[in-house]
């Protein structure tokens, strides 16, 4: 019982910043993150005294308090984007065990699509785990790492308003070859 007194303290304290709001919001990554290396979110003892437990993150997330947080997942990831360690401890957490029921609670929280970074830290943990450490590290962006491992195009900006100011962007991101191939193209009637 008395890890679970323990747990309740960080507990208590995430479901209070979540509630909180304003300022208090800073402190999410940071109790979340310990919460879910300490598991202290499978058992925990509430204000009133009661032993709470456990089986699947997601339904401590959703359960209203202090017997859970009481929180959208969907609203937990946006408060937790610009920690790529902690938004990879949790959606490690969120996803669907295999053997778990779908209910309609989890097919809510699909997993993430499209150039998220939550979708890029799936994808990398899945197929380049080597890649997936260097963004947990700080040493490269999810994007950039996305790149690095062939997933996503390398993209730049180009200024249409003026075409020295495109030729200049262009000049500065392609090689030789590739500036003389989009001449061409350029020039050609197609």
């Amino acid at each position: 019982m008395t890890s679970a007194k323990a747990n309740a303290v960080l507990v208590e304290a995430l479901g209070s910043s979540l509630r909180r709001g304003g300022n208090a919001l800073q402190d999410v990554p940071g109790l979340l993150k310990r919460i879910l290396e300490e598991e202290a979110w499978k058992e925990f003892v509430t204000p009133r005294g009661e032993l709470v437990m456990y089986a699947e993150v997601e339904d401590f997330v959703r359960t209203s308090p202090s017997r859970g947080l009481g929180a959208d997942p969907d609203m937990v990831r946006r408060l937790i984007q610009r920690d790529p360690v902690t938004l990879d401890l949790f959606d490690r957490a969120m996803q669907r065990r295999p053997g778990r029921p779908e209910t309609l609670s989890n097919r809510q929280d699909s997993a993430p699509a499209g150039t998220t970074r939550t979708a890029a830290l799936r994808r990398l943990r899945k197929d380049r785990p080597d890649l997936h450490g260097e963004v947990l590290a700080g040493h490269l962006s999810a994007h950039a790492a996305m790149v690095k491992a062939g997933f996503r195009r390398r993209t730049v900006s180009v200024p249409v308003d003026k075409p020295e100011a495109a030729a200049k962007a262009l000049r500065r991101n392609l090689s030789k070859t590739d500036l003389a191939e989009l001449a061409r193209l350029l020039q050609s009637r197609r």
